[in-house]
């Protein structure tokens, strides 16, 4: 299922990241779910790419990596 915007994302995206990280995990999951039939895997690739250019920080907020 493709997320349209973000305030259509889960409440766990939506609570714990950042805009932007938002709009990467929307942009990824929406791609990946077209290339692979579970959606179990397109959260796992769109978490992955969060993960690429964000990290939680000691106070567990997500923030953008240096």
């Amino acid at each position: 299922m493709p997320y349209q915007s973000k305030k259509d994302l889960p409440e766990s995206v939506k609570d714990s990241l950042p805009s932007h990280a938002q709009e990467i995990f929307k942009e990824v999951f929406n791609s990946a779910s077209k290339e692979y039939d579970e959606e179990e895997t397109a959260y796992k690739v769109a978490w992955s790419a969060v993960k690429n250019k964000y990290e939680k920080n000691d106070g567990g907020e997500w923030v953008e990596k240096d």
